[in-house]
């Protein structure tokens, strides 16, 4: 930080202030509440120069790895309150959602502050092999050097904290850029992690509003590894422009929830209106489609839109609000253009699908087809669309129809039916008797077809970040 709102960029273990800057501001009132900097093209190869020579000298030790890692889950824990504020400010979540995520951050330090001290390797029994009877042979994990991380507006600490601490975990040094749209909680990182007691140049930010910044990142042949969640489209630019450098990309999702005719729903529907509505829908795992068998049908749709119509939509800071602004304006006008779009095309609108300002109704559409955009694409917003089915076979076609796979989810009481889907849903993970949404730290977490490669979780992320490497001994007999 350079002043009492103007930030500068976290480079070589000092803030550095930037030539121009850019606003960010609160998005439920639309006023500034801080400048971020404008990098330059200079300013990220000194980001990357200082992460590729502190990687070149380090010699942090798994053990002093874990002592950073958990200094920084306390000081997260210390400052919990303060980081929510701020998250809340600049993203629009609700100040409960940011609270949680602080401690799903936190989380994420610990579980990567244990792996540091678990990176292991195989004895492999070479002399299995003819000729090899007198070698010893062990495989090893490494660090594979720079990884660049790239994230989201939507969860700023928490999809920060998945690609920072298993990188430290794992030996690396990292270069955070996060989103224009809400920076200021990625640059806490920068304060946090130096106050643990990580040596300089281990992390360095970089901030801007342009498209450039990241250009220039993927450009960079001095990183080895990037690690980026966000949209299909970008992901695949960052693919196809890192060469045999690896990547773990987690990109978007329409998330699809099969309700059987035997589901619980007293117990679930509740669960739907929490997991299609968090943080606006603006959640790669929000709950966007549900297929519901046609004999609970109605009463499903009807109960589901009572739930959503009670929910309380205004100023996040206040803790009696469920639905805190979008991201902005123009995403909300986005998501109300898709949900008329929809209804001209024959959805019913069970409630909702009106707009002021970045502010959207929670709404619940009936009857979708296939092809509406709030179908096929990712809306992203506090919009779910609901679709009757007859039969098991009809609703793995409904869902696997998409170029998505992250995560689904299945509310039945049949075990027999919850591994049919299981073993027939096109995705990531299943979540059974559990929407879409849900994701435990420690899991390893990715999807397949457009929605990512890679998973993330510390112990499957440090996997990632490491390469093994041989070692085999001749000995004499």
């Amino acid at each position: 930080m350079v002043d009492d709102n103007r930030y500068g960029l976290f480079i070589d273990g000092e803030w550095i202030p930037g030539e121009s800057y850019y606003s960010v501001r609160n998005k439920f009132s639309g006023e500034v509440i801080a400048m971020v900097t404008e990098s330059s093209r200079q300013d990220v190869e000194s980001a990357v120069s200082s992460s590729k020579e502190a990687f070149r000298t380090s010699n942090l030790t798994p053990y002093r790895r874990y002592e950073i890692l958990q200094a920084a889950a306390n000081i997260l824990q210390e400052q919990r309150e303060d980081i929510a504020r701020t998250m809340s400010l600049e993203t629009g979540g609700t100040i409960r959602e940011s609270r949680v995520e602080v401690d799903r951050a936190t989380q994420d330090f610990i579980l990567s502050a244990e792996e540091a001290k678990r990176i292991s390797g195989e004895v492999i029994p070479i002399q299995a092999s003819p000729g090899a009877e007198n070698r010893f042979a062990v495989a090893m994990r490494f660090p594979v050097g720079v990884v660049c991380a790239i994230t989201p507006f939507n969860a700023p600490l928490s999809l920060a904290a998945h690609k920072i601490a298993p990188a430290l975990a794992a030996g690396c040094t990292v270069v955070l850029k996060p989103s224009p749209a809400a920076p200021l909680t990625g640059l806490r990182f920068g304060q946090l992690l130096s106050e643990a007691g990580l040596p300089k140049g281990h992390l360095n930010i970089v901030t801007g509003s342009r498209n450039e910044v990241g250009e220039w990142l993927v450009q960079d042949e001095r990183i080895d590894f990037y690690t980026f969640t966000g949209s299909a489209a970008i992901g695949e630019r960052i693919k196809a422009n890192s060469g045999l450098r690896r990547v773990t990309l987690e990109l978007g999702n329409s998330s699809a929830v099969i309700v059987m005719e035997d589901a619980d729903l007293d117990r679930a529907l509740p669960m739907f209106a929490r997991g299609a509505f968090r943080k606006a829908g603006q959640v790669c795992v929000s709950v966007q489609r549900i297929y519901v068998q046609r004999d609970i049908y109605d009463e499903f749709v009807s109960r589901l839109a009572d739930l959503a119509a009670n929910l309380k939509v205004g100023d996040p800071l206040d803790e009696r609000t469920d639905v805190g602004p979008m991201i902005s304006d123009a995403a909300a006008a986005r998501a109300e253009s898709w949900v008329h779009e929809a209804v001209q095309s024959g959805a019913r609108l069970a409630t909702g699908g009106t707009r002021n300002g970045a502010l959207f109704a929670p709404t619940v559409l009936a009857d979708v087809k296939a092809d509406m955009k709030v179908v096929c694409e990712e809306v992203f917003a506090p919009v779910v669309s609901v679709a009757p089915f007859d039969t098991r076979e009809e609703a793995v076609l409904l869902v696997n129809e998409t170029r998505y796979g992250l995560q689904a989810g299945v509310f039945t009481e049949s075990l027999e039916t919850a591994m049919y889907f299981a073993r027939r849903l096109e995705v990531g993970g299943v979540n059974i008797n559990d929407t879409s949404n849900f994701r435990a730290d420690l899991m390893p977490y990715g999807g397949v077809k457009d929605s990512g490669i890679g998973r993330e979780g510390p112990k499957y992320a440090i996997e990632e970040m490491t390469e093994i490497r041989m070692l085999t001994f001749n000995l004499r007999q």
